[in-house]
């Protein structure tokens, strides 16, 4: 029997567990880049509006750093270094979905029952990058297709198209061989989180420095490096292929160092009795939430310090042009254009809060599935009590997230107006604003699990619906009934002088609504429900 004996099995079935969930990602990051073209062919139609506003962003580290270099002033560059912080999120989710297909299913025990029948050792690893692979090809072909369609020139769209490719597929390696070195999906994906961080902050330092070498040393800088639109510079592509059979060579050899469900890394032990904290049901989700909490809390901490450096001149960048001031006031902006600036990038990491809400509602459907809800509820444990532990994480995080993200935006902005005492509260309020549409979210999900646990991950889909509308509704000037499906829609533009509170209490009202909802129909179904 060959090692890669049953592979197209486990492909098919990837691909049908996925059906849902691949497509959307796929096609959500691919439109993404045609759609910040044709915004700058209509922003931008002289090319002196496009030099100056290409010389403002090179000129702003803050902006350099979120986003990465431009290398021109064509609609072709600026496209593509607006899309550079995509290039993480196509990286995120590469990891994301093979450490699901590898080291989750040996956790479940599924990938031991399969094991039984004809399977190759490194069949499961196999199909698990093949799919993603293949996921991440079709993104940079329906990328690149999407650019042309658009007006901008072949050679530059295809060059951009197979870059964003490529770094999702390094990623995805990479999250295979994450998959080794520990036995527990979560420990796997902090691994991935982790080098994917430090991938991030490599080409942050390179791209802001006076020389750029750590940029060459990040797969996140070469996609960049690329030089997309101005000169092609084809051989880069080289090194995310050569990182690629790197990785794969270090995680095949190492799979099969290990025994089924075991990590290479030893399990670190934990204390022989049980503190007081774990002594309830909120003990035990305080244990399980506290990591994601502070680790989501550290990165929008650092997110907000970059937005708020950038925020002046990216007000700067934007004045005499009266059609994007008109966006960004849609956006959520207020009278200025710095508020304007900031209004925006808030409601974006509002939306990112969401995503917090939505994982510590659905870590009740892992604890169900992965058989660890039931012989806890087979005690003395109220099924209330249980379900209302990780409700008030799923509606507390997104609070903690966007008040550091608020407090780190109103220092940076803060120090550069020299007003840090009057706009601190002001950020952390507009951060704050932002979440009872993160709670309408996180309610939805409750209540899918309570309601149709099966379906429990939809959530995600209509998260993903939210962040469509909210990234284009605007751009593309969407009807305003299609717009007010995304509870981000109604929240005030608390940064302007007069706003009113009662959209905030209504979106409360349903959130709280929802999860109720959720919790009285968890009564009414059985556990577990696979």
């Amino acid at each position: 029997m060959s090692t890669l004996t049953g592979t197209r099995h486990l492909a098919r079935l990837i691909l049908r567990r996925d059906r849902f969930v691949l497509p959307l990602w796929v096609l959500l990051l691919a439109v993404l880049p045609a759609t910040y073209a044709a915004s700058f062919f209509e922003l931008f139609p002289t090319e002196a509006q496009r030099a100056a506003y290409a010389a403002g962003t090179a000129r702003n580290p803050s902006i350099v750093a979120l986003l990465g270099p431009v290398y021109g002033d064509s609609i072709g560059a600026l496209t593509a270094q607006r899309s550079g912080l995509m290039l993480v999120i196509i990286g995120l989710a590469s990891l994301l979905t093979v450490v699901r297909h590898t080291r989750s299913e040996e956790e479940a025990g599924r990938r031991e029952l399969l094991s039984g029948t004809v399977l190759g050792r490194h069949a499961g690893l196999t199909a698990a990058l093949l799919v993603t692979y293949a996921a991440d090809l079709l993104l940079g072909l329906i990328t690149a297709a999407g650019l042309v369609s658009s007006g901008l020139p072949a050679g530059g769209s295809y060059a951009y198209g197979l870059a964003t490719a490529l770094t999702g597929i390094v990623f995805a390696t990479i999250g295979g061989l994450a998959a080794q070195l520990t036995e527990s999906a979560g420990g796997a994906r902090g691994i991935g989180i982790a080098i994917l961080g430090a991938a991030f902050g490599l080409r942050l330092v390179g791209d802001t420095a006076t020389h750029d070498w750590p940029s060459w040393l990040s797969p996140l800088g070469w996609a960049a490096r690329v030089r997309a639109y101005e000169g092609e510079r084809w051989w880069v592509l080289a090194l995310p292929l050569a990182a690629t059979v790197l990785f794969a060579a270090l995680a095949y050899p190492l799979s099969v160092r290990r025994d089924l469900g075991a990590g290479l890394l030893p399990p670190r032990l934990g204390p022989a009795t049980a503190g007081r904290a774990l002594s309830g049901s909120f003990g035990l989700a305080w244990r399980l939430h506290r990591g994601p909490i502070l680790w989501w809390s550290v990165g929008f901490g650092l997110l907000g310090l970059i937005l708020g450096g950038a925020a002046q001149a990216a007000g700067r960048s934007l004045e005499g042009n009266a059609q994007l001031e008109e966006i960004m006031a849609r956006l959520g902006g207020a009278s200025g254009l710095a508020d304007a600036y900031l209004g925006a990038t808030l409601s974006l990491a509002g939306l990112a809060a969401a995503g917090y809400g939505v994982q510590a509602a659905l870590r009740m459907r892992s604890e169900e599935t992965d058989g660890r809800a039931e012989p806890l509820l087979a005690t003395e444990t109220r099924r209330s009590t249980w379900l209302l532990s990780h409700v008030v994480f799923a509606l507390l995080g997104p609070v903690v997230v966007l008040a550091v993200t608020g407090l780190a935006t109103g220092l940076t902005y803060g120090l550069s107006v020299h007003d840090v005492p009057r706009e601190l509260p002001r950020m952390v309020g507009a951060g704050l604003a932002q979440v009872p549409a993160a709670w309408v979210l996180a309610g939805l999900a409750v209540l899918l699990y309570g309601l149709l646990p099966r379906l429990a991950s939809v959530a995600w889909a209509i998260l993903a619906v939210c962040v469509l509308l909210g990234q284009l509704g605007a751009v593309l000037k969407l009807s305003q009934w299609l717009l007010d499906v995304s509870p981000f829609t109604h929240t005030p533009q608390v940064l302007r002088p007069q706003w009113s509170a009662t959209p905030l209490w209504t979106l409360a009202t349903v959130a709280l609504a929802l999860a109720a909802a959720g919790v009285a129909t968890f009564h009414r179904r059985d556990i577990p429900t696979t």
